[in-house]
């Protein structure tokens, strides 16, 4: 049986979505509120589109909201989307909303008011920078055997996905050995149940194939939105 997902939402993000959902085998259906939006949106094979507003109960049930699993709200005002998701989760009971927010500083509001996911373009962009910005700080300090094996220093940032889990747990490359965790003035000979803090610096060793991932593994963001 199909997914249904509910989309809401201006025409531009709604059909790339749509596209890319129905490719993968899912029931589609778009609430837009412009005709001509509408009209475009119809013209994509195998999606449901309904022309009115998304805000309003009798468009959503017209959208089928009682058999939608998933609602993503995506107008480019951020207090509609609020509004769509609380409508859907409170009203309907849909099992997952989504909303999209330009603003950040909204993010935390919109989790604590039950809405399940809340994507923001500009925290999405902000990690990607971090995460060039800890790219440019790891340091290669010793390449050993003409370049196959490195030894670097990855530091350990607040919203790494490894902070707080045991060695063990992290799915590293078996070529990967984390020789040292520095942390402030100590140095620790790592074992399995050593979990990494904030502030760490591993001293990792690796093959120059698995770098990349181990330091994805080790200081990608573990954070929402």
């Amino acid at each position: 049986m199909k997914t249904n997902i509910l989309l809401v939402g201006g025409y531009h993000k709604t059909c790339s979505m749509a596209e890319s959902l129905l490719l993968k085998g899912f029931h589609v259906t778009a609430i837009n509120s412009d005709r001509e939006d509408c009209e475009r949106l119809a013209e994509i094979e195998d999606l449901e589109v309904i022309w009115g507003d998304g805000s309003k109960e009798f468009i959503l049930k017209e959208a089928g909201i009682l058999n939608q699993q998933i609602v993503i709200a995506m107008t480019p005002q951020d207090e509609d989307n609020f509004v769509i998701c609380q409508i859907c989760k409170k009203l309907y009971h849909t099992p997952k909303v989504v909303a999209l927010v330009g603003d950040p500083k909204k993010t935390s509001f919109f989790y604590q008011m039950g809405i399940d996911r809340v994507v923001c373009a500009i925290n999405a962009i902000t990690n990607i920078i971090e995460e060039q910005a800890l790219m440019e700080k790891m340091t290669t300090m010793i390449p050993l055997t003409n370049g196959k094996i490195h030894i670097l220093e990855v530091p350990i940032l607040e919203h790494a996905q490894a902070l707080g889990k045991e060695l063990r747990e992290l799915p590293l490359p078996k070529a990967v050995i984390i020789g040292c965790v520095v942390r402030g003035e100590l140095s620790i000979i790592p074992s399995g149940d050593t979990r990494l803090k904030a502030g760490d610096v591993v001293i990792l060793i690796t093959t120059g194939e698995e770098q990349e991932k181990a330091v994805q593994i080790l200081s990608g963001s573990s954070e929402k939105g």
